[in-house]
Order: structure tokens, then C-alpha cells, then sequence
């Protein structure tokens, strides 16, 4: 029997970290979406729909490459809702330091956004599968602690801020300053598992058939 070829439209190191500790093989081609122009012509502002929109932009841009023909294609985009606001990345240690301003003592929720297209019978080198499953949001409570200034600025120093949704990781550095999470953990790392798994199912793929 021929495994199930999985691809991730995701350049984390996270996302595909994840999948090899939980032992699903994979391999990875990074989609070139414009995140701005997607959201922009969409018109999405809702944290929870924008993690979804950007999943799916994600997953169809890499599923249209010849390269992903007869694959499975996962796309997944994370946005952290504060304060009623999308925080994405913040590329800049300002934005980055103002957000952990606000965020000290304090809790938001990530949401997690997951598409996957069947390229398995596409035909085609420039479909996107005949089978889009469609895609799911995994989101997770986030609780943080009381930072001191001088945490912050330490935290801001190391850059690890800056290219993370929300500005702060649970699995690295930022793990010292998160006191709960409520909700499934691998979201806020940025790929869920269990939501990867109900996603398969639709098509009738068991997760256990990715197993190394």
C-alpha cells in the first residue's frame, strides 16, 4: 500500500517539528502568499476567520504547484486575538515591546487555522485537487504572566518575538512567561495534531497511516 504523501505549506520550524516528534512524516514546500493582500481583498478583520483565510490561501497556492500532485497539502496560519484586536507577527522590537506592555498579567486567545486539499486525483499540473476538504480553527486560551520591564526587554533582545504570532512562542523562550493554557496546546504552537487528524478523517486518511 502506498503512504499518504503530506505536505506542509509552512517554512515554522515549528509546525514541522511538531509533525516529526508526533511521528507523521511529511515534507515541506513554503507557500509565497501575501498575507497583507489576501486579508485586505478579502476584508476579513475577525481573528478567528483571518487564521482560516490565510490557512487556505496557503495551502491552495502550494496545492496549485505540479510538485504537490498526488499529495496532501496542509496549510495553517496562526493569529493571536487581544483585546478584541489580530495580532500577527510584529516584525519590529517597538510593536513587539508594546504588545507585552499590554499582554503582562493578562490573557488572550490563538487561534490556529488548518486547510487541506486531496491533490491525489487531480489530473492536473495546475488544479488544486479535486477533493478541497476544507479546514477547521483550533483555538487555545493563552495566560501569561506579570513580567517585569526588564524581562521584556530581555525577551525583545533575543528576537524571538518578532516573527511569532502574537509576539511569544510556548515551546521556546516565551514558554517561562505562560502560567496557563486552556485549550489544545499544539495550537498555540501552531499546528494541532487532533484537528490535523478530524481533517483526514474527512477524506478518509487515518492519521496512523502517516506514521513513520
Amino acid at each position: 500500500m502506498t503512504l499518504p504523501d503530506l505536505i506542509l505549506a509552512s517554512a515554522s520550524p515549528a509546525r514541522t517539528k511538531l509533525l516529526t516528534d508526533a511521528g507523521i512524516a511529511h515534507r515541506v514546500l513554503v507557500s509565497t502568499v501575501d498575507e497583507d493582500a489576501v486579508t485586505a481583498a478579502a476584508g476579513v478583520t475577525d481573528p478567528h476567520d483571518t487564521a482560516l483565510l490565510l490557512a487556505r490561501a496557503k495551502a491552495e497556492s502550494v496545492a496549485a504547484l505540479p510538485a504537490t500532485q498526488g499529495a496532501l497539502v496542509l496549510g495553517c496560519d496562526s493569529v493571536f486575538e487581544f483585546d478584541g484586536g489580530a495580532y500577527g507577527k510584529p516584525w519590529e522590537p517597538a510593536i513587539a515591546r508594546e504588545r507585552w506592555e499590554k499582554m503582562s498579567g493578562r490573557h488572550g486567545v490563538l487561534h490556529t487555522g488548518h486547510w487541506l486539499v486531496d491533490n491525489r486525483d487531480s489530473g492536473t499540473a495546475t488544479g488544486t485537487g479535486t477533493a478541497v476538504t476544507g479546514g477547521s480553527v483550533a483555538s487555545a486560551a493563552v495566560h501569561f504572566a506579570a513580567l517585569t520591564p526588564a524581562e521584556i526587554d530581555a525577551y525583545i533582545a533575543t528576537g524571538e518575538p518578532l516573527q511569532v504570532a502574537g509576539a511569544f512562542t510556548i515551546d521556546s523562550l516565551g514558554g517561562a512567561f505562560i502560567t496557563r493554557v486552556d485549550g489544545d496546546p499544539h495550537a498555540v504552537v501552531g499546528l494541532s495534531i487532533s484537528t490535523l487528524r478530524h481533517l483526514l478523517a474527512t477524506i478518509d486518511v487515518p492519521i496512523t497511516d502517516l506514521w513513520r
